[in-house]
Formats: structure tokens, C-alpha cells, sequence
């Protein structure tokens, strides 16, 4: 009886061991995440993850008017109208799962978020959007003003195989920027997972070929750093940077998006030939330019040849007449004419003057001012809540 007794706790102490060491195993692999650090409870007394999303955002923002503050001084030329071809690595290196759940999904939550935003800072822009898989680079979207139609295209695409060629992705958004017009900035973005490019040739004289049409070409990568990326972008003048994580992924993508300086040898001026075109009635049924398929209600018809198009900003498959809204057009202008930064004050109180008594109110959207963070401009006395507004 006794020697059954011992059998039996000998087997339990093993199971305990077995259990410890299981859960061990499970926390390891939670450990660096430390999730729990980012839920807190609310008021009934559920756990509730913490958006850090407004956090990210305000960081994003104060960096943005800092790049505004240092260009309004020094008066830098940029471009208004970009032509963006983001290429995103998809070889078998973005299955890996250093960024959890894996890179590939990392890359496409966030090139989703970095395209919304491209669009709300550059209306007139375009972008269009390359894979690379199996060593041979992909057109997923040509040119366009849509975000809806690229982040479709996207998560559609999501696949992780073979190995990467940096020098046929270059080759492939070099045939189509050489076709935009003169006046369009042309821009690269490479999302680069893999630690060596698969090339059929000399990828040296495709750099060159890059650099001689005015390509503006950036790396992002995701492993470590490459000679060959470096390169690329010392030549092109863009930049290289390495993501040590997801957070410092976002803000390396986010920074693209305000239009970069322009290179002095290629700043020329142009006059651009614009047309504003009129929304069509509702009901009213025509076939759409673009996709040659018909339309009903929605679209807009360019005041040149009457062509219909689904989209703004766009350029008209027939006339050629680059067609915009003047919304977009007014909304583009803040990046040559930045606002002065405005000076965050501790209380309502310290803004009292005695010659003017302002409200609590913000100018610019009239919300209360109670609780919220308030800004003054340097130029005037009226304060807001938002310090871009």
C-alpha cells in the first residue's frame, strides 16, 4: 500500500513538473509581448485593451510640425504631386514571426494605414503598389488616387514565397514612373524582409538607370541592414532604415508620408494644365473611361471631352487633362505655406487679457476647451485645441 502510495506521488510531482514546465514555455513566448501591460479596467470592472492609437498619433503629429516649423524657415522647394510606387517584399523572409503574427501581416496592416494617410496629406498624388515573390516583382495596382481600390488589392494578395529580386522590382516601377509626366515627383518606398536579393543581372547599372530617370528610391527593412539597399538609396537620394520593431515600423512609414524635399538639379517650375470636373447627376447613366464599364449616378465628367471617370484626382484616358477637385487643390497648399507653430499653455486662465477677453471656446471648431490641451498662435491671440488646426 505504502509502495502504491509513493508510485502515486511520484507521478503527481512529475505531472506538477510537466505542468510548470508547459506554462513556462507558454509565458516565454508571451514574455517580450507583455500584453497584460496594456489593459486596464474601466469603470464596471472589465479589462479593456488601452488605446495608445491618439498617443501615436500626437507623437506623429509633433514631429510633423516640427519638419513644418524648420521648412518655413529655410523656404524648401517640394513637390505637390507625387507618383508613389510602394514596393513590398513577399518571399518566403516574410513568413518570418520576429514581428508577431508574422511580417507579412505586419507590413500590410500598416502600408494600409500609411496609404490613408499618403492621401489625406497628398490629394493630388498617386500610388500604385508592387509584390515580390519568387524572385519576380508584380504589378497589384497600377497608378491611382483610390485608397479603397489599392488596400482591396492588398489583402487580397497576402502570401509568402520564394525568394526576393531587389533588381526586378526596380526594373519593373522603373518601366512605369518613366512613363509619368515630367512634372510628377517619382518615389520608390521598398518594405524589404529578405537579407539577399536573387538578381538575373547586374544590379548596379539598374541603379544607375534609376538614378539617371529621377527615381527617389527608400528602403524600409525589416531584418537587418544590406549593403545594397544602403547603396540604392545614397545614389537616389532617399532614405535607409532598419524597424527594430512595430511601433518604430509605423513611424518609419508615416514619415513618407509628408512630400519630401525636392532635388535642387530637378526642381524645375512647370505650369500644369488642371480641369475641374462637375458630379454627375443622380440616376444618370454613362460608360466610365477608366474601367469601360457603365456606370449609374455616381462619377464625374471631365469639362474637356465630357468623358466620364469614377475617381478624383485622376488624368482623363481620353484628353489627357489631369482632372482634380478644388478641395484637393486647397488642402495641398499647407505643405508650401506651413502655419506658424503654435505654443501649448498650461491653463484657459493664463491666455486673459485686458484688452480682449476670449472665450472657451476653440476658433476653429468651437468645442469647449474644458479639459482638453490648448494652443496659441504665436501671431494673434486665438487659441485652439489642436496646435495643426
Amino acid at each position: 500500500m505504502s509502495n502504491q502510495r509513493k508510485r502515486l506521488n511520484g507521478e503527481r510531482e512529475e505531472d506538477d513538473e510537466e505542468d510548470a514546465e508547459g506554462i513556462g514555455e507558454w509565458e516565454r513566448a508571451y514574455v517580450d509581448d507583455r500584453s497584460w501591460e496594456a489593459l486596464q479596467e474601466d469603470e464596471s470592472g472589465l479589462l479593456r485593451p488601452i488605446d495608445n492609437s491618439a498617443i501615436y498619433h500626437a507623437q506623429y503629429r509633433r514631429r510633423l510640425r516640427i519638419l513644418s516649423a524648420a521648412a518655413a524657415g529655410t523656404r524648401i522647394q517640394k513637390g505637390l504631386i507625387r507618383y508613389l510606387y510602394i514596393v513590398i517584399d513577399f518571399s518566403r523572409a516574410a513568413a518570418e514571426t520576429d514581428f508577431r503574427p508574422s511580417r507579412m501581416a505586419i507590413m500590410a496592416k500598416h502600408v494600409e494605414a500609411f496609404i490613408r494617410e499618403f492621401f489625406d496629406q497628398n490629394p493630388l498624388s498617386q500610388i500604385g503598389l508592387v509584390s515580390i515573390k519568387n524572385g519576380v516583382a508584380h504589378t497589384l495596382t497600377d497608378l491611382g488616387g483610390s485608397p479603397e481600390s489599392h488596400i482591396q488589392a492588398l489583402m487580397g494578395k497576402l502570401e509568402a514565397l520564394g525568394d526576393s529580386s531587389l533588381q526586378n522590382a526596380l526594373e519593373l516601377v522603373h518601366e512605369h514612373l518613366n512613363q509619368v509626366p515630367s512634372y510628377g515627383h517619382r518615389e520608390v518606398l521598398i518594405l524589404y524582409s529578405a537579407l539577399c536579393t536573387c538578381d538575373p543581372g547586374d544590379i548596379m547599372e539598374t541603379i544607375q538607370k534609376c538614378k539617371k530617370s529621377k527615381l527617389r528610391c527608400s528602403v524600409i527593412g525589416l531584418s537587418a541592414e544590406m549593403f545594397i539597399c544602403k547603396h540604392l538609396c545614397q545614389e537616389t537620394g532617399g532614405l535607409y532604415s532598419v524597424a527594430v520593431d512595430e511601433v518604430h515600423l509605423k513611424d518609419l512609414l508615416l514619415e513618407h508620408a509628408p512630400p519630401p524635399p525636392a532635388i535642387a538639379e530637378f526642381a524645375v517650375a512647370n505650369l500644369i494644365k488642371m480641369g475641374f470636373p462637375q458630379r454627375a447627376a443622380e440616376g444618370s447613366m454613362a460608360i466610365c473611361s477608366c474601367h469601360k464599364d457603365v456606370k449609374i449616378g455616381a462619377g464625374y465628367t471631365c469639362p474637356r471631352c465630357k468623358a466620364r471617370v469614377c475617381e478624383l484626382p485622376t488624368e482623363c484616358t481620353i484628353c489627357g487633362l489631369t482632372l482634380v477637385s478644388s478641395p484637393h487643390l486647397a488642402r495641398s497648399y499647407h505643405h508650401l505655406f506651413p502655419i506658424a507653430p503654435f505654443d501649448e499653455v498650461p491653463t484657459l486662465s493664463s491666455l486673459n487679457d485686458s484688452r480682449r477677453k476670449l472665450g472657451k471656446c476653440c476658433f476653429g471648431c468651437q468645442q469647449s476647451l474644458l479639459g482638453a490641451g490648448i494652443y496659441k498662435a504665436h501671431n494673434c491671440l486665438n487659441i485652439s485645441k489642436d496646435r495643426l488646426s
